[in-house]
C-alpha cells in the first residue's frame, strides 16, 4: 500500500499567497494566480492554502473561478476592541 505524505505549507508561504491574492483580487483564477506568486510553490501546496483561506472566510471564488480577497482587518480590529466580546 502506498502512503501519501502531504506537504504542510509554512507560515511565510501562506502570507505570501494571501498578499498575492489581495494584490490581484478578482482578476485571476487558481492557475493564473499561482503563476504570479513571487516565489515558487508546489501547485498542490498552493491549492491546500486556498482551501484553508476559503474555509477561514478570507477569500471567495466567483462563478468564473476568479479569487477575491474578502477578509477585512479593519472590521476585525473593531470587533477585537469590544469588551463585551472578550473573555
Amino acid at each position: 500500500m502506498k502512503q501519501i505524505t502531504l506537504h504542510q505549507p509554512r507560515l511565510d508561504t501562506v502570507i505570501m499567497i494571501e498578499e498575492t491574492i489581495e494584490k490581484y483580487s478578482g482578476e485571476c483564477g487558481n492557475f493564473q494566480l499561482w503563476k504570479k506568486l513571487p516565489k515558487s510553490v508546489m501547485y498542490q501546496t498552493f491549492l491546500r492554502v486556498l482551501d484553508y483561506l476559503e474555509y477561514s472566510n478570507k477569500i471567495a471564488i466567483d462563478k468564473e473561478g476568479k479569487l477575491g480577497w474578502i477578509f477585512s482587518p479593519k472590521i476585525y480590529k473593531n470587533f477585537a476592541k469590544r469588551k463585551d466580546l472578550k473573555r
